[in-house]
């Protein structure tokens, strides 16, 4: 298995070369045991999306990384692609807008922090 910081850069260069949108990586060890990485990004449509997912796919694949799984692949407004120690979310704008995932684990990681006196 590849290890987890080349499998990030591999999963944002893919994401970079079909321009994806606002692309953020969070470290979420210390908040879950499922992953190490969530990766999100958008696209402009859902061809877009399905686009960008398919081409981190392929990159994983051609680096030694299948998947675990895809999900959400036909309606193509938010594709999961679990790489095991990454998982990628490639969301139209006004997807992520509504469930606001960067929200939801910097929360998480702010209620992980020691409060400091």
């Amino acid at each position: 298995m590849m290890e987890c910081e080349k499998l990030a850069d591999l999963v944002v260069a893919a994401l970079e070369d079909l321009k994806a949108q606002d692309v953020k990586v969070l470290d979420v060890r210390r908040m879950t045991s499922v992953t190490d990485t969530m990766i999100i990004a958008s696209g402009t449509s859902s061809r877009h999306v399905k686009a960008i997912a398919d081409n981190v796919i392929d990159k994983a694949k051609a680096a030694g990384c299948r998947p675990l799984s895809v999900e959400g692949e036909r309606e193509a407004e938010w594709i999961l692609v679990d790489l095991s120690d990454a998982v990628v979310h490639v969301m139209l704008p006004r997807t992520r807008e509504f469930y606001q995932l960067e929200k939801l684990w910097s929360m998480e990681e702010a209620a992980a922090e020691p409060t400091r006196r």
